[in-house]
């Protein structure tokens, strides 16, 4: 590696926000499966589309159908995984896009090494907090059932931990908060942050 050099653009991240009219970074959803970070970060992303704010929605189902295929469940996977999310989300901060990042991510090491590779000021952390109950009791694709059989290894919750983040920037109940209650919360929180 100490022949490659990186090639330095007279375009900016500022640049790409000016014409965009709006900041860029990364927003993590975070939680354990079925905690609804899509359903909310769906519904964010209709929300601020619907005010010409330019989004991406990185998720980690298709994540893991493409760029991610080649990885497993193990822990040296997982940071790997997490890892690739930070780096493409840092190519779409630096073309002036919001980018929603919906990921497990269940080690606070990786989350902090999200926020190194985005930078601290581009980056959001919002643990969806909703209880391992709740997100059985919602698990219409069957995972937590097979885990509990044994069919599913390394699932977060069951036989592999989830480390509840130490200071997130928002935490949002789904059982207490409607999506549009926990879409209005984050662009509240979002907003001066946005055109600041």
């Amino acid at each position: 590696m100490n022949n490659i050099f990186q090639h330095n653009y007279n375009i900016s991240k500022e640049d790409r926000e000016r014409i965009h009219k709006h900041k860029a970074f990364l927003i993590l959803f975070t939680g354990l499966s079925n905690s609804g970070k899509s359903t909310i970060a769906n519904a964010l992303e209709l929300k601020l589309n619907g005010l010409n704010i330019s989004t991406y929605t990185l998720d980690g189902d298709n994540i893991r159908l493409g760029i991610s295929k080649d990885l497993t469940f193990s822990h040296k996977d997982r940071t790997e995984n997490i890892r690739r999310i930070a780096e493409i989300g840092n190519l779409f901060i630096n073309a002036g896009v919001v980018t929603l990042a919906c990921f497990v991510s269940p080690y606070i090491k990786d989350r902090d090494n999200i926020k190194k590779i985005v930078g601290h000021d581009n980056y959001i952390e919002i643990f969806v907090s909703t209880s391992l109950d709740e997100c059985e009791r919602r698990d219409n694709k069957g995972l937590y059932k097979k885990a509990r059989k044994g069919e599913i290894i390394n699932m977060t919750g069951i036989s592999a931990p989830y480390e509840i983040p130490i200071s997130p920037d928002l935490e949002i109940d789904t059982v207490k908060e409607s999506t549009d209650k926990s879409v209005n919360k984050i662009f509240k929180f979002l907003e001066k942050k946005l055109y600041g």
